[in-house]
């Protein structure tokens, strides 16, 4: 058998099956297409299952892929033992409806004994106890010996899910020999020690399960397997597992030299060592394939695996960000198979580096307050962290419940999820009535779902402004009428519009439906995802009922200015690439009348000179004139072109192809200009962080421009005339007018400080004695809290065991100021103490360390009276010790 390395195992494998007849596909994203039940990419199998369905027809009826997959369900035991990991890459070869079990079952064989060169002595097969059939074409047609072929149960070796497709499958055995099994006289295939490897799955599709339980044959089975590479990869290379593959022994080596720590010296060591790689190669591949950190969705999910890692590097001694250094090691080892990790590494590293930067900036305070937190649950003998302190964490410190719940069981202590959740929940419930309040008041979604179902409404607004129609319904205050009159806000379906329902970030467009006797002006329309156009607006006059033909005319100005906005857009995505990088794509935007938004992912703030370099590249696009060409066509002819698309939209066989010269192809369904002219001029007006990663640039287009020119110029020569001055010389009066100021503080800051030391001996002279204490309490109306804290330092300095009260009334606004000396310190002063009670005298509060503190008032009428306790707090102090 020959010691192979991983990648040359994934190439040997494609390229067999490439050989057999079969597509070689390359992998799939991470985020499954079109597939709600799914929150990341599992198996093999799990992209293809349009195919299997028959949902979609499969580019050929022979398809092998090496698919990247993500299992999180035993994240916790990640590390904790050399089996388990994320990440890993699923090899498999795809049958649908051509190919069965004798062709199956043959070329597995022949890749493993004949490829691969395993000793046929080492392997063992599995199949489903009745599968008499795949015992037969084993042992006739294959040639696998009898007694190296058991029979499981249906819990081993039947596939189902429910309903539907299912059937027997066979899985293939590596014997790792006596050393590694578990002793017991009956170890045999199926046992749950070490010494059998399953590494092929052969599935066998050929029943639907139906409702009442009855296994029908399909008129067309199919072959679905799949086999680990890097647990193939570990028996070709003699090895006990994942973590000792070659390509995943090159990042853990990485580690090492960052930690300066070795593998197999130390236990816990261990566990760290293996929780970084697996973590960093499985967020490695997610954010190549667009994934972000998010408190939703499979973005936590990637968000909790870094700050997993990032966890295991301090327990490492790692005290500064490391991660997206491994992420380089992880992109070397794959590069071969995924070309796009070496593109888009500057991208994955920024958005490692990123969260791991933000992690590090809470992870002490958080780890600090969850230890206080054991601490007290220890004192208190309580055994369960409560929901509300665990949510504090996540919610303040950015601690996934996850690794508080990790943490907490290396204590033996355990958290309240359920009280967690609620915690969340009651935060949605927050965050939805908030939303809630800036919602349309007009109607409700839910309203239309009473509808009959074949409501729908034709959209023909790309070429024209205005068309017949007629009223399919009216909703009224979320009540579905017959009619409408004068004065009454309405929303009304029509069978088809030119107004284009908000959709792709560009707002609804705006306009009049009419007959011969009433007028509804149309404020806004919104598109449902069953295909109803909702013009929502007010009855100006007349009456209007259900059936009745109009006229349905859209605002021309306003839908010309969201074109151009739109447009734009377009012209800036392209910039942006340009000049930021490959990295750039659509995170969100928003294009009404008046400006565009354009959201994008990137992780550094973007500086004065790119912003302007992308503003001058698409004005030069504008004044270039360029054709705006929009078509449609099949979405691989799109892709063919180059157009781009929003990542993890889901597009249908047909798309919508927006093309600007040759400079921008994307695909998009909004409205756009006819010529790149016809926009006129962009002006960059902002760009903004709105996200982790995600940046925001807000512009205005054409007679936007003009408007922006104008305030401008017009606050321009507002300054210039309040300076003196000319608006070309504003710059250099600024400068000047900024250093008088500068040497006018200066000045005041002087006198200031001579008021101060000719003040300090004269309060220095009124100390009293309480005890041993020396204690100064003064009144400084005027004087801000900077320079109440030096005065108090001075004075401080001054006294040799002594406690100084300082207060002042600046401007209505009350600072309390208390410094205690060393030595009086010792012998139990505590400003920290002594302010909190003076200043709640005075309406405030606040606290300190126990030599210095300040604090707040709200009464100035009570200053004198909270000075006044001084004495008396200074003593209690004295007799408390």
């Amino acid at each position: 058998m020959k010691k192979l390395g991983l990648n040359e195992i994934r190439e040997k494998y494609l390229a067999f099956f490439e050989g057999k007849g079969h597509l070689r596909l390359p992998s799939f994203p991470l985020v499954p297409q079109g597939d709600a039940s799914l929150l990341l990419i599992n198996a093999g199998m799990a992209p293809l299952k349009p195919y299997f369905t028959g949902k979609e027809v499969p580019p050929s009826k022979r398809v092998t892929t090496c698919q990247k997959c993500i299992r999180t369900p035993d994240i916790e035991r990640v590390g904790k033992t050399a089996r388990h990991g994320t990440f890993f890459e699923m090899l498999g070869n795809f049958s649908f409806g051509d190919y069965f079990k004798v062709e199956a079952t043959a070329w597995a064989w022949e890749f493993i004994t004949k490829t691969m060169e395993m000793p046929i002595d080492k392997l063992w097969v599995s199949i489903y106890e009745d599968d008499d059939e795949a015992f037969d074409i084993w042992t006739k047609q294959v040639g696998v010996s009898a007694d190296h072929i058991v029979r499981l149960g249906k819990a081993d070796n039947f596939w189902e899910i429910g309903t539907g497709p299912c059937g027997p499958c066979s899985e293939i055995y590596f014997d790792r020999g006596d050393e590694n099994g578990c002793g017991s006289p009956d170890c045999a295939v199926g046992c749950d020690c070490d010494r059998f490897v399953e590494f092929w799955n052969l599935v066998f599709t050929q029943f639907d399960k139906d409702e009442a339980g009855n296994y029908n044959r399909l008129p067309k089975p199919n072959i679905d397997t799949g086999m680990g590479l890097e647990r193939l990869a570990a028996i070709m290379q003699g090895v006990g597992n994942l973590f000792e593959v070659d390509t995943v022994t090159n990042i853990m080596s990485h580690i090492t030299k960052i930690a300066g720590v070795q593998y197999k010296t130390d236990a816990k060591t261990d566990v760290s060592l293996r929780v970084i790689t697996d973590h960093v190669r499985s967020t490695t591949m997610m954010v190549s394939d667009g994934i972000l950190p998010s408190n939703e969705g499979r973005g936590y999910v990637l968000r909790r695996l870094l700050r997993r890692a990032a966890r295991h590097g301090k327990l490492l001694g790692i005290q500064k960000p490391f991660l997206n250094e491994v992420a380089l090691t992880v992109i070397e080892e794959s590069k071969e198979a995924y070309p796009d990790l070496k593109e888009k590494q500057d991208f994955i590293q920024k958005v490692i580096a990123n969260e791991e930067q933000r992690f590090d900036e809470t992870i002490d305070a958080g780890l600090a307050i969850l230890n206080q937190y054991i601490v007290e649950m220890k004192e208190q003998k309580v055994a369960q962290l409560s929901g509300d302190k665990a949510f504090k964490l996540y919610d303040t410190y950015g601690f996934p419940i996850d690794l508080t719940l990790e943490i907490l069981v290396e204590q033996d202590f355990t958290a309240d999820e359920q009280g967690f959740s609620d915690e969340m929940d009651a935060q949605r419930t927050r965050a939805r009535q908030a939303r809630a309040q800036g919602n349309h008041a007009g109607w409700d979604d839910n309203i239309f779902s009473q509808l009959d179902k074949g409501i729908k409404t034709s959209f023909i607004g790309y070429g024209q402004n205005a068309c017949e129609a007629q009223v399919l319904a009216l909703v009224k205050e979320d009540e579905i009428v017959q009619a409408v009159q004068t004065d009454e806000q309405v929303t009304v379906i029509l069978d088809q519009t030119v107004f284009y329902g908000e959709s792709g970030g560009q707002v609804g467009d705006i306009g009049t439906i009419t007959t011969n006797n009433c007028t509804v002006q149309i404020t806004d329309t919104k598109k449902l995802n069953d295909g109803k156009f909702l013009h929502i607006g007010l009855v100006t006059k007349g009456f209007l009922q259900v059936g009745d033909q109009v006229t349905a005319t859209l605002d021309n100005e306003n839908r010309n200015a969201i074109a151009r906005n739109h447009s734009a857009t377009h012209l800036l995505q392209k910039a942006l690439k340009e000049i930021l990088g490959s990295h750039v794509a659509q995170a969100g935007s928003y294009v009404n009348a008046e400006r565009l938004r354009f959201d994008f992912n990137h992780f550094t703030a973007v500086t004065k000179e790119e912003l302007l370099a992308a503003e001058t590249a698409v004005n030069r696009m504008i004044l270039q004139g360029l054709q705006v060409d929009i078509n449609e066509m099949p979405i691989d002819d799109a892709k063919k072109i180059g157009a781009m698309a929003l990542f993890g939209e889901k597009y249908g066989k047909t798309v919508r192809v927006v093309k600007m010269g040759d400079y921008s192809i994307e695909l998009c369904g909004g409205c756009h200009v006819q010529n790149t002219s016809a926009i006129g001029l962009v002006k960059i007006l902002s760009d903004s962080g709105v996200a982790a990663g995600v940046r925001r640039v807000e512009a205005v287009t054409g007679l936007g421009v003009i408007n922006y020119l104008y305030e401008k110029t017009s606050l321009l020569e507002e300054a210039a005339q309040a300076l003196k001055t000319t608006p070309n010389e504003l710059p250099r009066r600024a400068e000047q007018v900024v250093q008088e100021v500068r040497d006018l503080q200066k000045e005041l800051n002087d006198s200031k400080a001579k008021m101060a030391k000719s003040m300090l001996d004269d309060i220095v002279n009124t100390a009293k004695h309480v005890g041993d204490i020396q204690v100064v309490t003064a009144r400084i109306d005027g004087m801000d809290a900077d320079g109440l804290r030096q005065m108090g330092d001075m004075l401080r300095d001054k006294l040799t065991c002594g406690v100084v009260v300082l207060a002042a009334v600046t401007e209505g606004k009350i600072n309390f100021t208390v410094m205690a000396s060393k030595d009086a310190v010792a012998k139990g002063m505590h400003a920290g103490n002594i302010i909190k009670e003076v200043a709640k005298v005075a309406g405030g509060g606040g606290g300190g360390r126990p030599d210095i503190a300040q604090a707040g008032g709200k009464l100035p009428e009570k200053v004198d009276e909270a000075l006044a306790l001084v004495d008396g707090l200074v003593l209690g102090l004295l007799k408390e010790n």
